[in-house]
């Protein structure tokens, strides 16, 4: 790990972020990059946001854009919004709204 960066109580579900950040792990940063902004996913607004405070992070440290890998990218469960919806019968539904902590992490290429 060289450089990390994290996003917390992203109001997106895990499993949606999950399937995005599959497609960058183990991926040089500026592939990554092209990647998701070439994506049509909700959740590629929030990686591409942290992608790029992870380089920013990096060059500010010294390293340049094109030696760094995403060498890991995690996305944890964060606090469910739990919200009511009105239904038949003056009943109410629970709707969980869930959150996700997000962290990704670069490294040189062949270290």
């Amino acid at each position: 790990m060289l450089v990390k960066a994290e996003a917390k109580f992203i109001r997106q579900s895990p499993p949606k972020v999950r399937q995005v950040i599959g497609l960058i792990r183990n991926k040089d940063a500026v592939v990554a990059l092209a990647i998701l902004s070439n994506l049509n996913k909700r959740p590629k607004d929030y990686l591409l946001k942290i992608l790029k405070q992870a380089i920013a992070n990096a060059k500010a440290k010294g390293f340049s854009e094109d030696k760094l890998y995403v060498s890991r990218a995690i996305c944890n469960v964060g606090p469910t919004w739990k919200r009511f919806k009105a239904r038949a019968f003056g009943r109410a539904t629970l709707i969980k709204k869930r959150t996700s902590h997000i962290r990704l992490e670069l490294d040189l290429k062949g270290k």
